[in-house]
């Protein structure tokens, strides 16, 4: 999957499980929005870490602060036709 195809589709899903986040907020006994949650949320983490390891971290954190102070910087990534 190329970079762009894969920033998409984590945006997606990073989305879905956001909304069913603030769905189970009002709603915390719908045990089927509650699966789709959890669901969403292993997708996300699974293309995160895909990107990440083949573009380079998304945010800053403890184990990829070093990261930022090579380059390319992460808006230095040749852009994309998205």
């Amino acid at each position: 999957m190329d970079k762009c195809k894969l920033l998409r589709e984590l945006s997606g899903v990073q989305f879905a499980a956001w909304e069913l986040h603030l769905y189970l907020d009002t709603h915390k006994c719908d045990k089927k929005a509650a699966e789709m949650y959890k669901k969403y949320s292993q997708r996300a983490a699974e293309l995160k870490a895909q990107y990440e390891e083949m573009c380079g971290p998304l945010t800053i954190g403890e184990d990829s602060a070093a990261g930022w102070l090579k380059d390319p910087w992460p808006w230095e990534y040749k852009e994309c036709d998205c």
